[in-house]
């Protein structure tokens, strides 16, 4: 079906909550103009952790997921301040929660939202070869994933557009799944072996010099 991914970012001089409720309002818009069959989005509603193993950006940002929306106008999203872009994605979900909560609430637990490009030099066929058959197994076995949403982008438009070949919103749980390397990593005598394999995994296909990983939280608008 039918998938893009809209990214805002955020004014230096707004706070976490300014910038959420900027964001809840683009969301109703975009609902009440595209009339999307499925809408949700991923924002950052707080600083990051100072001090952690996993290297937060603290840019502010949202990702709207929406599915199923035609031939509208993107007019309404493209004409927010801090957007960065228009994503058409290819989803795969390899393990994903059954919900349980209304739409409108937070999504329990936590999100990690990533966004990057290739490592210079890799063909397609490489790219998503590493990405898809090496990193998504490894992702899986080595982390405590809830829900893991793999988006590959395969058509891009917008004005300054940033460029990212991959957009990917990762839940856990607890926040200790997450935040606490030796329950992302663990078991703890392992942690550090762990460390080793997903950054050698990771750079064998990410450009890491302009990788983008955000905490955020998720919420369902229309599902």
């Amino acid at each position: 079906m039918f998938k893009e991914i809209y990214i805002v970012k955020g004014r230096p001089s707004e706070d976490y909550h300014t910038f959420g409720v900027r964001m809840r309002s683009l969301a109703d818009e975009i609902d009440n103009q595209l009339k999307p069959d499925h809408l949700k989005y991923s924002v950052t509603t707080e600083a990051p952790p100072r001090i952690s193993v996993i290297p937060f950006s603290r840019q502010k940002v949202a990702a709207f997921s929406v599915t199923g929306s035609g031939s509208g106008s993107r007019e309404v999203i493209s004409g927010a301040e801090g957007f960065t872009g228009i994503y058409r994605v290819e989803e795969a979900i390899p393990v994903g929660y059954e919900r349980s909560w209304n739409d409108g609430n937070p999504t329990p637990g936590v999100c990690m939202l990533t966004l990057f490009r290739r490592k210079p030099g890799l063909d397609d066929e490489t790219f998503i070869s590493r990405w898809h058959h090496g990193h998504t197994p490894l992702s899986l076995k080595l982390h405590p994933l809830w829900n893991y949403n793999r988006n590959t982008v395969v058509g891009s438009s917008g004005e300054n557009l940033a460029h990212y070949e991959g957009i990917v919103e990762e839940q856990f749980c607890k926040p200790a799944e997450l935040l606490n390397p030796f329950r992302f990593f663990g078991p703890p005598l392992k942690t550090p072996w762990h460390m080793v394999q997903v950054w050698r995994d990771s750079r064998s296909f990410i450009d890491m010099k302009t990788i983008e990983i955000y905490l955020t939280a998720e919420i369902h608008l229309k599902s």
